[in-house]
């Protein structure tokens, strides 16, 4: 049922509880679907006026379709309170504590989002609405202490892998909703409230691009192709003559195409660059189609390397 539904790749802990909840429900609604479909043919059929000439007012004497409704509402409760009341308290309720997980600020606007890191003393810095500009999103006050460590990126998110992350999420303006479809997360960010939400990531970025690589047959066609212009490849190809036409991690870009098909080439493997996305889920504006941010989750050290990099900056 997974492979059926299309859902994209997992990786959170959590996400398997959640794809479980959504193919029992799906067997639910295809239960119905079928159920109340064939039910419904079988009155028209039964009841049809060559067979029932003149109207019967005792109607039908079964409990049989009453039944049925009972043992549907009794498994729909089953299914709320047994599964989906839990896995959303569990969310909801069972925060990690700070000092045990990675904790960032997200600051949503019309139509970016600012990221926000405590720096190494883990403690999240002054900020002041009368600094905020475009040079400073976030209005950090640098000459307060907490805050001359503190870093922020615009539309970068990068987390450790295996470690559980508190995201406390707000907004400047109107209301935004964060979206995380590979790591089964989505809130809405509401002005005025910081609202926190967390998840564990299972899996870095590179291992992402390894797991979401396919081969991709290519034509001549293809050169119009802008799916395709948007993925990179994942192995290097060359032609008969041994010249490389394309490279690893290289963007597979229209003139391209001809020179593989005449190589003799028919398909290569390919993957998007960027497979772990941040998305506005609420339509916040006329700009709302550019509000994307990427996320990249790496090792721990791979992690600790990139915020001693964007420290170095400050």
């Amino acid at each position: 049922m997974l492979e059926l539904l299309g859902l994209p790749l997992d990786a959170s802990v959590h996400g398997q509880k959640l794809d479980q909840m959504t193919v029992v429900v799906h067997w639910l609604m295809l239960i119905l679907f079928v159920g109340w479909g064939s039910f419904f043919a079988y009155t028209l059929v039964r009841f049809r006026r060559g067979r029932n000439p003149k109207a019967d007012y005792t109607g039908v004497k079964s409990h049989v379709s009453s039944y049925l409704e009972v043992g549907i509402a009794l498994f729909e409760t089953v299914l709320l309170i047994g599964f989906a009341v839990p896995l959303w308290a569990e969310r909801v309720n069972d925060f990690p504590p700070d000092a045990d997980a990675i904790v960032v600020r997200v600051v949503a606007e019309q139509f970016a989002w600012n990221v926000h890191y405590p720096g190494p003393d883990g403690v999240f810095g002054r900020t002041d609405l009368k600094l905020v500009s475009s040079e400073n999103p976030l209005g950090l006050d640098r000459e307060h202490e907490d805050a001359k460590d503190d870093i922020w990126t615009v539309n970068q998110l990068n987390l450790p892998v295996n470690k559980p992350v508190i995201i406390r999420l707000s907004s400047k303006d109107v209301i935004h909703s964060f979206g995380l479809p590979l790591f089964r997360v989505k809130q809405d960010v509401i002005p005025g409230e910081v609202i926190p939400l967390w998840f564990t990531p299972t899996m870095t970025t590179a291992q992402m691009l390894e797991t979401t690589t396919r081969t991709v047959p290519i034509s001549l066609e293809d050169t119009t192709n802008t799916v395709l212009h948007a993925m990179v490849a994942q192995a290097e190809y060359a032609g008969a003559d041994g010249t490389v036409i394309l490279s690893r991690e290289q963007s597979i870009t229209p003139d391209v195409i001809p020179l593989l098909v005449q190589a003799g080439i028919r398909e290569i493997k390919a993957v998007h660059p960027t497979p772990a996305e941040i998305a506005c889920a609420q339509l916040c504006g006329l700009g709302h189609y550019r509000m994307r941010g990427f996320v990249t989750i790496q090792t721990e050290e791979e992690f600790k390397a990139w915020l001693e990099e964007e420290a170095s900056y400050i």
